[in-house]
């Protein structure tokens, strides 16, 4: 397994990846515009590789808040369905724990959906604790 940095030819994969984990329909042109965008200052997106097939990705960002620390915030974590089990979530959580390190990042927070269980085990499991019960709300433009 290689953990780098995503770049836009990785698109196909994350499009992909992002249906199948988290449920979101993207396109590939915007994932790759979107990734060619990224403010490499304030925001990372990490890829897994196995024998040279992207089969994850996780997307760590800057929180920063003027009532705390600065904190990363994890905007997404998907592996594909085959290769889960395997490590791979957990190395691409480390990667962004890293980064946030390196940045001098106080912690990292992340959001997940209240009905996936699974997810919440994986992340309690390398150590994450659920602080808080939110409501999202969202308004589209």
């Amino acid at each position: 397994m290689n953990i780098r940095i995503a770049h836009p030819a990785d698109s196909i994969a994350i499009a992909e990846i992002t249906a199948e984990g988290l449920g979101y329909n993207c396109t590939p042109e915007m994932i790759a515009q979107n990734i060619a965008a990224l403010d490499s200052s304030h925001a990372r997106l990490f890829v897994a590789e196995v024998d040279g097939e992207v089969v994850g990705f996780v997307e760590p960002q800057v929180y920063d808040a003027v009532y705390f620390s600065p904190l990363v915030n994890i905007l997404g974590l998907a592996v594909r369905e085959s290769h889960r089990g395997m490590g791979i979530g957990k190395s691409l959580m480390e990667a962004a724990e890293n980064w946030a390190k390196q940045i001098g990042a106080t912690g990292v927070r992340l959001n997940s959906g209240a009905d996936r269980t699974n997810a919440h085990a994986f992340y309690r499991n390398i150590g994450y604790e659920a602080k808080k019960q939110q409501i999202r709300f969202l308004k589209e433009f």
